[in-house]
């Protein structure tokens, strides 16, 4: 007999697994929050971690349809460090000269290169194994090696530094955030959103004839939606800004600096460009042909092939489209950072797929989900920010966090067993 919670959850129409994992999160926060004393769940720390997670995020989105069409893609840590590092010189050695020193669209220029670039080595890298049938494990494990030792061939290992002041905005900080009045009309857009796209994708399946959930359930989740995009924003605009930084700020948001004036951050822009990020894959994965494709693919690729899908182009397409979503994360890493030195990147392909494992995209393919990936890189940095903020040595926790990748891959095997997904 099922229980009365079972019947709930299914009739709110939630994944089991992604309750668990939104479980598991929640579970971290507040052990963690009692391990530090109350240091860990304070708006300052929720504000760091949700913009380290932004870089693993963004490329987690697309390693999604790599993982989904039975590929993988060691690279892209190699990948965003050489990005990383070329966009930097190019904005500190080259633009400057042809433009003017601080010029307003030297972070444009750079921003645009870095996604055309990560678009061009990704589809280099899916021709080979799409069109040469080289196993994506030894095409991008070389394509690590290759982007590694480029990246110190750009400027023969030396930092660079510093980066355009605009440029660095898209890393967050005191500087790259939204505001409170920004935040909070940016909170009720995303709300917005959310709600049109559940009212949108239950219009759909009404007319194709598919069931729905009741009203009641439909209406639970538009206002759990609503509920937890408003409380972060709030959270943001909880944090105030340290006051060595209070007089520039409020200069540059065009506030008269006062005794007693306080400031506070708001949501940060590498969080806004991982939400709009999100949305835009989700549209992709579940509303257009090349979704459809993907993970048709992914299902049975002997079968999409003959149903006419040409799945080499295919390969080409997704591993290009995750090569642009590394060099938009090269942009936002380097910009966090203010500077690029040999070590950007440094393991991230390991963190990227670890998210998209954990997020539930299964590694034989066929099944995955763009938000699973968000959530799964949010566990990744809760565990590493919350195993720092205890003081745990850097080598556990390399540890801890390959025990919760097997972990996490043993429960999705398990879970597939028993529902037959």
């Amino acid at each position: 007999m099922r229980s009365p919670l079972r019947n709930f959850l299914d009739k709110l129409g939630i994944d089991l697994r992604l309750m668990g994992m939104i479980g598991a999160l929640v579970l971290l926060w507040i052990m963690f929050d009692l391990i530090t004393g109350g240091r860990f769940l304070t708006p300052r720390n929720v504000f760091n971690i949700s913009v380290q997670t932004v870089s693993v995020a963004l490329m987690a989105t697309g390693m999604v349809f790599v993982i989904v069409i039975r590929h993988i893609d060691l690279s892209v840590g190699s990948m965003l460090g050489f990005i990383g590092m070329t966009v930097a010189a190019l904005q500190v050695k080259f633009l400057p000269e042809l433009v003017g020193f601080g010029h307003w669209s030297i972070w444009i220029i750079a921003v645009v290169a870095a996604i055309l670039m990560g678009a061009v080595i990704g589809a280099v890298q899916g021709w080979v194994i799409g069109y040469l049938l080289i196993p994506s494990f030894i095409v991008t494990l070389g394509g690590l090696l290759i982007f590694r030792g480029a990246m110190w061939w750009v400027t023969q290992g030396q930092t660079v530094a510093p980066l355009d002041p605009n440029f660095k905005l898209l890393g967050g900080g005191a500087d790259g955030t939204l505001g409170e009045t920004l935040s909070w009309g940016f909170g009720v857009f995303a709300t917005l959103a959310a709600v049109a796209l559940m009212l949108m994708s239950r219009r759909r399946k009404t007319n194709h004839g598919f069931k729905v959930k009741p009203v009641w359930a439909e209406a639970t989740l538009i206002g759990l939606a609503a509920g937890l995009i408003m409380c972060f924003v709030w959270t943001m605009n909880s944090y105030p800004i340290a006051k060595g930084a209070l007089p520039r700020i409020a200069q540059a948001r065009g506030i008269e600096v006062t005794e007693g004036l306080v400031l506070n951050h708001g949501v940060a822009i590498p969080v806004v460009i991982l939400l709009i990020v999100t949305l835009l894959m989700t549209i992709v994965a579940s509303r257009t042909r090349f979704g459809r494709y993907v993970y048709a693919t992914g299902g049975n690729p002997e079968a999409a092939e003959l149903s006419g899908i040409n799945t080499r182009l295919l390969t080409v397409k997704v591993f290009g489209l995750l090569g642009a979503l590394t060099g938009l994360s090269a942009a936002v890493a380097s910009a966090r950072l203010g500077a690029v030195d040999v070590g950007l990147g440094t393991l991230d392909e390991l963190r990227v797929i670890a998210a998209a494992v954990i997020g539930g995209t299964a590694l034989a393919g066929g099944a995955g989900t763009i938000y699973g990936a968000v959530i799964g890189a949010l566990v990744m940095q809760t565990l590493q920010s919350g195993m720092a903020s205890a003081n745990v040595d850097a080598p556990l926790q390399n540890i801890v966090v390959g025990f919760v990748l097997v972990f996490a891959v043993w429960i999705d095997i398990v879970y597939r067993r028993k529902t037959g997904v």
